[in-house]
């Protein structure tokens, strides 16, 4: 009997629905089908594929070191692949980046933004009031013509 067959055979005897492994171990409906039915290409692959069949072991009540020891014999060995998995994080990291360019040029804009309006202020509203001082503020400091 196969892997997947037999898995699926245990847990049919112990009167176990998958939705319920599912729900007890938190791994979905699909990876749990795929171990059994064989699909290993539809496994998320790696460590992971190892966790799920542990956790399935776990919940069943079946010894997860010998189902442990079976596993590399039925799965192919799916070596990663690297290549793939750096092109899809120097993916992810170009966009993240080019958000922060984004977000860092918006903030320089604002700032220019902001200065232009200080400086609007200062030549426009507050320059003109310094230069344009009251008469009498000024006749003040004038010194009293001679007595003859």
């Amino acid at each position: 009997m196969s892997f997947g067959r037999e898995l699926q055979t245990e847990r049919q005897r112990r009167e176990i629905s998958l939705e319920s492994i599912a729900e007890g171990t938190k791994v979905p409906t699909r990876h749990l089908r795929a171990l059994e039915q064989e699909q290993f290409e539809q496994l998320p692959g790696g460590v992971f594929n190892k966790g799920i069949l542990r956790s399935y072991c776990r919940h069943i009540g079946l010894d997860e070191q010998e189902w442990m020891e079976r596993f590399p014999a039925a799965a192919p060995a799916n070596a990663p692949d690297w290549v793939a998995f750096a092109e899809n994080v120097r993916r992810n990291r170009e966009s993240r980046s080019s958000r922060l360019r984004g977000r860092w040029l918006g903030v320089m804009l604002m700032l220019l933004m902001l200065g232009a309006m200080a400086w609007g202020a200062w030549k426009y509203v507050l320059q003109p009031r310094l230069v344009n001082l009251p008469d009498s503020s000024y006749s003040q400091f004038q010194p009293a013509p001679p007595d003859v």
